[in-house]
């Protein structure tokens, strides 16, 4: 929309859509209805009411009300809301005129039955962050990092002049390099999917004082578990009245770590494309520079290190105030808590420019090769640790006479250091042999 005022419901848009359908309005409002009716169903085989077996006997009419909720329904909401000026109650109104409407009046009065707003907040929001992750954002960062594997085996055998401190260093392979960013992902994918996602069910201070006072013989602790763990959720306990987002917190600050270590990548990329390591594809129509006509710009990681920007900031926002309220509770978690689907949506672009970014990579072996061949000078700790193998007397001192602050140490003048050492000529043949080209090492793959 180009009225919006955040990006990503405006330039962004068609990166974000899916998001809709876990962090929009009305996808929290659907949310909420699903914990309602589930409760109010799990409610009905715990105690026995009046309307109980009216009830089982409506239940698929009942889940229908979420199955075939819509926009339409979800402004209905709101209509409530304006008069209530309260959302949970609100949805608590329509969903008894709903009852009334199909006859189950005598049943109303068990929707939100001893519950508190945050009963059914603190279990709608976990459940959204969970099937967003489960649906959308695991498939796109597998993806991200299976496109990545595919670049690192394909780019195994390229010897690479490695860089420390920005200068010329012992060499590597473009593919072990791709290598370790896999790894360093995979490792944080995998301590996030073990961050359990928790809920908080216990009614207005987390001891179901209305719960026990009503129906005290009935093991209401034991029911919220039972309750969450249906709707694959760990249960927070004992509690206030919210959760205390101590996991949800540790899920942001996994995020911030991964969305980190893509921020180190997309600015090595870009430095390698700067290098002319890489050359992007062009793409017909498309123009780097209004005004220098050859540009063609790395975009696409520049982008990707904005979004992740973006994302970190509100993670870490999200992360250091949620556990923190009041007392029992105050409301800032609340309106905090609407921004949830801000930083994935951010994450979200990052990974697809980045996808973009690496589908246009097309790597420049003979500038590589060529930097490789103008810094002969990084074999010198070859040289230098052979010769200590040897026993030669003072082998480091030696090569940095010879290289050290020269701007270009050529094979010839390396070559003829080697002939001036005092060794046997087997060890002159070995260190005839190395080069910037084979002096790699040996290179674990990530997988």
């Amino acid at each position: 929309m180009i009225t919006a005022i955040s990006p990503i419901d405006g330039r962004y848009a068609d990166k974000t859509k899916e998001l809709s359908s876990y962090f929009s309005e009305f996808a929290l409002i659907k949310y909420r209805i699903f914990v309602e009716i589930q409760y109010l169903i799990k409610l009905s085989g715990q105690i026995s009411f009046r309307g109980s077996q009216k009830l089982e006997e409506n239940k698929e009419a009942i889940l229908e009300l979420f199955n075939a909720f819509d926009v339409k329904e979800a402004l209905k909401i709101k209509e409530i809301e304006s008069i209530t000026n309260h959302d949970i109650k609100a949805i608590e109104y329509y969903l008894k005129e709903k009852f009334d409407t199909m006859d189950l009046s005598d049943i109303s009065e068990w929707i939100h039955f001893g519950l508190t707003s945050q009963d059914i907040n603190n279990t709608a929001i976990p459940l959204s962050i969970k099937d967003f992750l489960t649906d959308v954002f695991y498939p796109q960062i597998y993806s991200l990092v299976n496109d990545l594997k595919s670049m690192e085996e394909a780019w195994g055998n390229i010897p690479l002049l490695a860089r420390t401190h920005g200068q010329p260093a012992s060499p590597t392979t473009l593919g072990k390099e791709i290598g370790v960013f896999v790894s360093r992902l995979s490792v944080q994918i995998t301590h996030l999917s073990t961050v359990p996602i928790n809920g908080k069910f216990g009614g207005a201070t987390g001891n179901f004082n209305a719960h026990y006072v009503a129906f005290p013989s009935t093991d209401w602790h034991h029911f919220a578990n039972e309750f969450l763990a249906s709707l694959g959720l760990d249960r927070s306990k004992p509690t206030t009245q919210i959760e205390h987002y101590d996991n949800l917190a540790a899920l942001f600050h996994n995020l911030q770590r991964i969305n980190t270590i893509l921020i180190d990548f997309s600015r090595d990329i870009w430095t390698y494309i700067s290098m002319e390591y890489f050359k992007q594809a062009t793409i017909q129509g498309e123009i780097g520079s209004s005004a220098m006509p050859h540009k063609v710009n790395p975009i696409d990681f520049e982008n990707a290190e904005g979004n992740l920007g973006v994302a970190n900031a509100l993670f870490h926002h999200l992360a250091e105030k949620l556990p923190v309220s009041r007392l029992q509770r105050d409301l800032t978690d609340s309106t905090v808590l609407r921004n949830t689907g801000v930083p994935f949506a951010h994450t979200l672009i990052a990974i697809k420019s980045l996808k973009k970014g690496l589908s246009k990579l097309r790597v420049q072996e003979d500038k590589i090769s060529s930097d490789l061949s103008k810094n002969w000078m990084v074999v010198a700790e070859a040289i230098q640790t052979i010769l200590r193998r040897e026993g030669f007397p003072k082998p480091y001192e030696a090569l940095k006479d010879l290289t050290r602050g020269v701007s270009n140490v050529t094979e010839s003048e390396i070559h003829q250091f080697i002939h001036t050492l005092k060794v046997n000529e087997e060890v002159k043949m070995e260190l005839l042999k190395i080069t910037p080209f084979n002096y790699i090492g040996k290179a674990e793959k990530s997988f």
